[in-house]
């Protein structure tokens, strides 16, 4: 289960960074909304996957919902965010109903979370 930790914290970074470079370019592009948007996106679940991977480190009973919310938001962030982009940056879409489907991983995701968040025991000292 560490490797999933693991994973989950390396996609939190690539989240996060992929957040920024698409904030720069809609900084600097005419009608840049949606790539603004994916990159808001990008950086508030980046922090909320390294978050839960975390919380999940420190729990004995709650940790396996924490980390299906953490995946779940970085898959739904994927399709979401990497929708909006090709949308702005290539004007063509990722798959029909892409972002839809995402929006609703990341949803699910959420409340996966709150479930565990609310289940957590913590580990021993």
């Amino acid at each position: 289960m560490i490797a999933w930790f693991r994973l989950l914290l390396l996609v939190a970074g690539l989240l996060g960074a992929s957040g920024v470079a698409a904030a720069a370019v809609s900084a600097h592009m005419a009608g840049g909304a949606s790539l603004a948007t994916a990159a808001q996106f990008l950086m508030i679940h980046a922090a909320a996957v390294a978050a839960l991977a975390a919380a999940g480190l420190l729990a004995t009973r709650g940790a396996v919902l924490l980390l299906v919310g953490a995946s779940a938001m970085a898959v739904g962030t994927v399709l979401f965010s990497g929708d909006l982009a090709l949308r702005a940056l290539m004007d063509t879409k990722l798959l029909w109903g892409t972002a839809p489907f995402g929006g609703t991983l990341m949803i699910a995701g959420w409340i996966a979370a709150g479930i565990g968040g609310a289940l957590i025991l913590p580990r021993a000292r």
